[in-house]
C-alpha cells in the first residue's frame, strides 16, 4: 500500500486564526468578535481557507484537512484509552470530517463493508433517526461544542488521523 502524502498548506494569518477559532467550537460570529472583525470578514476568511484546504465546502472538513496539511496547530492529544466508544459513533467520525449530510452517512454506511450495523437487529441504511442520534451521543461522548469542534476533539484522541483523511482527499 503507498501512502500519500498532503503538502503543507499555508493559510494568511487571519485565515488561520479564523479556522482555529472554529477548532474551539466557536460559532464563526464569535471568532469574528474575538478577533475584532466583522461577522462578513470572517466568513470571507474562511472561504479562502477553505479553497487553499483543497476545496473543502464544509467547517468539518476544512479543520481535518487543516490539521492534516498542518495549515493550523494540532490540538495537544489526549489518552484514547479514556474513551469507550460504541462502533457505530466511531464509524460516523470520518464521515463528519468530510462534512457528509445524515443522509449521505446513511448511504455510505450501507455501501462499506467495513462498517458495523448500527444495531445488532437492524439491518440495510441505518436510519436517519439513528444516525442523529449516534451523532450526538458522540459530540456529548467526546465533550464537544459542535460538529466543529466534534472534529477537534476526534483528532485529540486519535480517532481521527491524518491517513484518514488524506485517503479521502484522493
Amino acid at each position: 500500500m503507498t501512502t500519500k502524502t498532503i503538502v503543507r498548506v499555508i493559510l494568511a494569518p487571519r485565515e488561520q486564526q479564523v479556522v482555529e477559532g472554529l477548532a474551539d467550537g466557536s460559532t464563526l460570529a464569535e471568532v469574528a468578535q474575538n478577533l475584532k472583525i466583522r461577522q462578513g470578514t470572517a466568513s470571507s476568511y474562511l472561504k479562502f481557507a477553505k479553497r487553499k484546504l483543497h476545496g473543502v465546502s464544509e467547517n468539518t472538513a476544512a479543520l481535518a484537512v487543516g490539521y492534516t496539511t498542518r495549515a493550523i496547530t494540532p490540538p495537544d492529544l489526549l489518552d484514547p484509552e479514556t474513551l469507550d466508544l460504541p462502533h457505530e459513533q466511531l464509524d460516523l467520525v470520518p464521515l463528519i470530517a468530510r462534512g457528509m449530510t445524515i443522509a449521505q452517512m446513511a448511504t455510505e454506511l450501507k455501501q462499506s463493508p467495513g462498517t458495523h450495523p448500527v444495531k445488532p437487529e437492524t439491518t440495510g441504511t441505518p436510519s436517519v433517526t439513528i444516525i442523529r442520534r449516534n451523532i450526538g451521543e458522540l459530540t456529548a461522548n467526546l465533550q464537544a461544542h459542535n460538529r466543529a469542534h466534534l472534529i477537534t476533539r476526534a483528532w485529540q484522541y486519535q480517532i481521527l488521523t491524518a491517513d484518514q483523511v488524506t485517503a479521502w482527499l484522493r
